[in-house]
């Protein structure tokens, strides 16, 4: 077996980061290299045609950059995408990763061992909305992860309410949330399909005295009905919420 090929990939690839066959392929490697690789030490396998050089540490945002070309959509989401924007309450020991695609997908063994998170697939918005919108690498970070906007992740976050958003913890956040792009966030209501997290938005705005709370309501227009809105959230609480 020749080191000469792997030797080359550590000179070329950056650490931290996952190896797929695609790209061992680049550089030579075949799939029956690859496993002579890991019986001799030089790479780990992390699953099913997926590696990374032996004795390394993934860094998150880099492995989640790969994990985009692997899972379609695939982006930072909701409380999450929040809290990187700088809208957080509380700062958990470990935070789970909310993370969004557009198809019903899982995330890998791996990834989760490694950075604890959990995956939806859920159609917030119409079709008529372009793919995309309201995703793009954080200013600092050109080269990271795709995070949803704060316009975008209000109203993920809002969605997941009852679910797996602590209500009280939602409205807090949400409290902080007062500078938001109206253009940007009146678009997304005009395409948001679920009525939980327009109404929540709207009559939250409202009571919490936010800015753009007119510009919400007047985006909305008939969507948040002519009556009460009641129901049962999954985590056992009632959500009354007026027109």
């Amino acid at each position: 077996m020749t080191t000469s090929l792997i030797k080359t990939l550590q000179t070329a690839e950056p650490r931290g980061v996952p190896l797929d066959t695609a790209t061992l392929q680049s550089h030579g490697i075949s799939s029956a290299l690859a496993h002579d690789y890991v019986k001799s030490g030089w790479l780990e396998r992390l699953g099913r045609g997926v590696f990374m050089f032996a004795g390394d540490e993934l860094e998150r945002d880099p492995t989640l950059r790969f994990l985009e070309r692997k899972l379609p959509g695939l982006h930072v989401a909701a409380k999450t995408a929040l809290a990187w924007h700088g809208f957080r309450q509380n700062v958990p020991h470990r935070e789970i990763l909310i993370l969004w695609g557009s198809r019903k997908d899982s995330l890998p063994s791996w990834f989760v061992e490694r950075f604890p998170a959990r995956f939806s697939s859920a159609r917030l918005f119409d079709d008529q909305l372009p793919a995309g919108s309201g995703l793009a690498n954080l200013p600092d970070s050109p080269d990271g992860p795709r995070v949803s906007a704060p316009e975008r992740a209000l109203l993920e976050m809002l969605s997941e309410v009852g679910v797996h958003q602590p209500i009280e913890e939602a409205r807090a956040i949400m409290e902080s949330v007062r500078q938001l792009r109206v253009r940007q966030l009146t678009t997304l209501l005009e395409h948001c399909r679920m009525t939980k997290a327009i109404r929540l938005c709207v009559v939250w705005a409202e009571e919490l005295g936010l800015p753009w709370a007119e510009k919400a309501r007047d985006a909305v227009g008939g969507k948040t009905g002519g009556s009460r809105w009641v129901r049962r959230l999954k985590d056992g609480h009632t959500l009354i919420l007026k027109p």
